[in-house]
C-alpha cells in the first residue's frame, strides 16, 4: 500500500463511521415520529448491513467497527419488540431479557477481536485506585438528580421500600449499569479508538450513546447523556477500569427511576 493510500484510509473509515451514525440516528427518529414497528425494521436492516460489512471487509479496523456496532441495533430490536408486544413485563424480567443478548454479543465481539479483559476495562485496577473509583461511583447521586430534573419519569415501583427497591436496583446496576458500560465504554470505545483514532473515537461513541437515548424525546437529555458519556469515557481512558462508571451509571438510574420520584 503506497503512502497516499495509507493517508486516505483513516478518512474513509471516518466517512464509513459517520454513515453508520447517520443510519442509526435515522432509525431512532423513525421510531420516535413514525412507529416503533418501523424502528424495529430499520434496526434489523442496519444490523444485517453491519454483519455483512464485517464479514466482507478485509480491513481489521472496518471489521472491528462494524461488528461492534451490531450490538446497538440488537439492543433496540429487543427493547422495541417488547414494547410492541404490549405485554406488561415486570422490570425484574424486562431488563434481563433486553440486556442478555447484547451482553453475549459484546463478549463475542471481544473474543473475535482478540481483546483481553484489561483492554476493555474488565478489571478493578490497583487497590490504590479503589477510593477514586468509589468517588466516581458517587457521582451517580448527582447525575440521577440532574437527569430527573430533565425527564421527571414516573417511578418503576409503587412504593419506596427496601424489599421493593433493592431487587430492581440490583437488576438496574447489572443491566443498564454494567452491560451498557461494557458495550459503550469497553468494547465500542476500544474499537472506535483503534479504527477512528483517540479522542475522535471517544466522541463518536459518546454521540452514539446520546442517540440511543432519543426515545425519551428530550433533546436536552440527549445533550446531557452525551456529556455524561464523555465524562465516563475520560474516566475509563484514565483508569483503564469500568468499575467506577458502572457503579455511577447504575446508581444514576436507581436514583432516576426508583428513589427521586418519591422525594
Amino acid at each position: 500500500m503506497n503512502a497516499e493510500a495509507v493517508a486516505e484510509q483513516p478518512k474513509s473509515i471516518v466517512k464509513e463511521a459517520v454513515v453508520y451514525l447517520a443510519v442509526i440516528t435515522g432509525a431512532e427518529i423513525v421510531t420516535m415520529f413514525l412507529h416503533p414497528l418501523w424502528g424495529v425494521v430499520g434496526h434489523t436492516v442496519i444490523m444485517a448491513m453491519l454483519i455483512v460489512r464485517a464479514a466482507r471487509s478485509s480491513d481489521r479496523h472496518r471489521q472491528q467497527l462494524a461488528l461492534s456496532l451490531t450490538v446497538l441495533p440488537l439492543l433496540r430490536i429487543i427493547d422495541l419488540s417488547l414494547i410492541l408486544s404490549l405485554i406488561q413485563v415486570p422490570p425484574l424480567l424486562r431488563f434481563p431479557i433486553i440486556y442478555a443478548p447484547p451482553l453475549v454479543g459484546g463478549l463475542m465481539v471481544m473474543r473475535l477481536m482478540g481483546y483481553k479483559r484489561n483492554e476493555v476495562g474488565l478489571t478493578i485496577g490497583p487497590l490504590r485506585s479503589i477510593p477514586l473509583q468509589m468517588g466516581i461511583a458517587s457521582s451517580g447521586f448527582l447525575l440521577g438528580w440532574l437527569e430527573y430534573l430533565i425527564l421527571k419519569p414516573e417511578p418503576m415501583v409503587s412504593q419506596l421500600g427496601w424489599a421493593v427497591v433493592l431487587p430492581i436496583a440490583l437488576v438496574l446496576a447489572a443491566t443498564t449499569g454494567f452491560v451498557e458500560e461494557f458495550i459503550f465504554r469497553g468494547v465500542l470505545q476500544r474499537t472506535a479508538a483503534e479504527s477512528i483514532g483517540g479522542w475522535w473515537g471517544i466522541i463518536y461513541v459518546s454521540v452514539l450513546f446520546g442517540v440511543m437515548h432519543m426515545g425519551f424525546q428530550s433533546w436536552i437529555d440527549v445533550l446531557f447523556v452525551f456529556a455524561v458519556a464523555m465524562f465516563f469515557a475520560w474516566v475509563v481512558k484514565r483508569t483503564g477500569s469500568l468499575l467506577g462508571v458502572t457503579l455511577a451509571h447504575g446508581l444514576t438510574n436507581v436514583m432516576l427511576f426508583l428513589v427521586i420520584p418519591f422525594l
